[in-house]
């Protein structure tokens, strides 16, 4: 089955795509794209729109447009970087505690369940705060050790019922091993889930470095959209008619998110033969 084919069947995944791509693009080529320098100075404070300064200035006389661009990068890192990690803690957590009942199963699915109780962004926020390393690799590990708790919980009943199939019974007599049946039968039926889990994830780490660094948690010296919208707002920029610094970099983080989310369709059919024929 070709894979691709399958993306652009789907016009919700085909969005999506197109608007990764696009995001990628700019963050790739930022330096060729941006008109100016994110952090130069030397401009008029809150100029408005022109030819000049497609998006106006800020109160100090930086280029919107520039920050806008160079911020992609900083907010696609965080997005794909938090996916990963998020993700792969899921999958080792939900594995073990699926695969292995007992002692290992009992206690990461009590840490699971400590995870799953204490709510993300405080904990995030508490940690964030106390925090002297307000760089983007801390901002990611922050976001990734709040964010896996519920990709295991999901994962942990998938393999439980996995483990349980004729085809895992069937390696179990000829003699194979856990690692065997663990990356070679059951991690390719939990593809999907696992797909999923990565949007998800990546959505979640969009909104939060966004949220932290709104909030005044990150590097506020970093360019990001994030922290366009922190100096937005600490700057009262609508109160000075410049509502595109505002409205524009959320405007990115909710396309970025929605990308993700509209992906997901395409891994749905890609991992569920019913969805092709239908």
């Amino acid at each position: 089955m070709n894979y691709l084919k399958v993306v652009f069947k789907d016009k919700r995944a085909t969005v999506g795509v197109i608007i990764l791509l696009f995001f990628v693009v700019l963050a790739i080529f930022a330096p060729f794209i941006a008109p100016y320098s994110p952090t130069y100075m030397g401009f008029t404070p809150w100029e408005g729109i022109s030819l000049r300064h497609l998006l106006g200035t800020t109160f100090n006389g930086q280029d919107v447009f520039s920050q806008l661009i160079w911020g992609t990068r900083i907010s696609l890192e965080v997005g794909l970087a938090v996916g990963f990690f998020s993700t792969f803690i899921a999958v080792v957590i939900g594995f073990l505690a699926g695969y292995f009942p007992g002692v290992i199963d009992d206690v990461l699915n009590l840490i699971t369940n400590v995870f799953l109780v204490i709510p993300g962004l405080p904990l995030m926020i508490i940690i964030s705060a106390y925090e002297p390393n307000k760089g983007t690799g801390m901002i990611i590990f922050i976001i990734s050790l709040t964010g896996w708790a519920w990709g295991a919980r999901v994962l942990r009943p998938q393999i439980m019922s996995l483990k349980n199939r004729e085809f895992v019974n069937a390696s179990v007599v000829v003699g194979e091993g856990s690692f065997h049946i663990i990356f070679y039968d059951i991690l390719p039926n939990t593809a999907g889930l696992i797909a999923a889990n990565f949007f998800g994830s990546a959505i979640y780490g969009v909104l939060s470095e966004a949220a932290l660094e709104f909030l005044g948690l990150g590097n506020p010296n970093a360019v990001s959209w994030g922290t366009m919208l922190f100096w937005a707002e600490n700057s009262q920029a609508t109160f000075f008619g410049q509502w595109e610094w505002l409205l524009i970099p959320g405007l990115f983080i909710a396309l970025l998110s929605t990308s993700f989310a509209l992906m997901n369709f395409a891994v749905d059919e890609i991992t569920n033969p019913r969805l092709r024929k239908r």
